[in-house]
């Protein structure tokens, strides 16, 4: 009996590993070109608004549109971010951009107010919120405001990275493999 499994087991080793592929052909053609967006890795865009207030309901309140080359986001399973850029003096002289991930709150001397959004697939809506009257607020809140979009697509991995700081733009952008040259830089729409 063992005989005939050696005999077998040489007969089928002998069979698979006695083969010639042939020289390898050329090149196919160039495939045709892929259009110009965003991977499902994940994509980020910034927009430069200026937020709007609407004194009925006490609030500011701004849209940006989700650009129309980006993957379809899944709001039932998509996660997306939204950072405010903060620019501050640096030791040395010059200036610092920092993100600040949303919601964000400010402790005024007024009241507080908190940064907010929400997102639908075709845009996100960027909300101060306070619990004062805002038409007081100052301009450095709402005029010329960088804000940051990072959606992060379900069909990644990315939501099963553990002990990632989503607070940190730097290392959200890192995860997804994501460099400053991949930011899409939409139109300013400041009103």
């Amino acid at each position: 009996m063992k005989k005939i499994i050696t005999v077998l087991f040489i007969s089928l080793f002998a069979l698979t590993s006695c083969g010639d592929d042939g020289a390898i052909g050329p090149q196919g053609p160039q495939g045709p070109a892929g259009e110009d967006g965003f991977d499902s890795l994940g994509y980020t865009f910034e927009e430069t608004v200026t937020l709007e207030y609407f004194s009925d309901v006490n609030i500011y309140s701004t849209f940006i549109n989700i650009p129309e080359n980006v993957i379809t986001i899944d709001p039932d399973a998509d996660a997306v971010l939204i950072y405010r850029l903060n620019v501050v003096e640096a030791t040395n002289g010059g200036s610092l951009d920092t993100w600040s991930l949303i919601p964000q709150n400010f402790f005024l001397d007024e009241g507080i107010i908190q940064y907010v959004y929400n997102h639908t697939v075709n845009d996100v809506e960027v909300i101060i919120d306070g619990n004062f009257n805002l038409s007081t607020l100052g301009s450095q809140f709402v005029e010329n405001q960088t804000f940051r979009v990072v959606v992060i697509p379900s069909s990644s991995n990315f939501a099963q990275t553990t002990g990632l700081d989503t607070s940190n733009l730097n290392a959200v952008m890192h995860a997804l493999d994501l460099n400053e040259s991949d930011v899409k830089k939409l139109e300013t729409s400041i009103q």
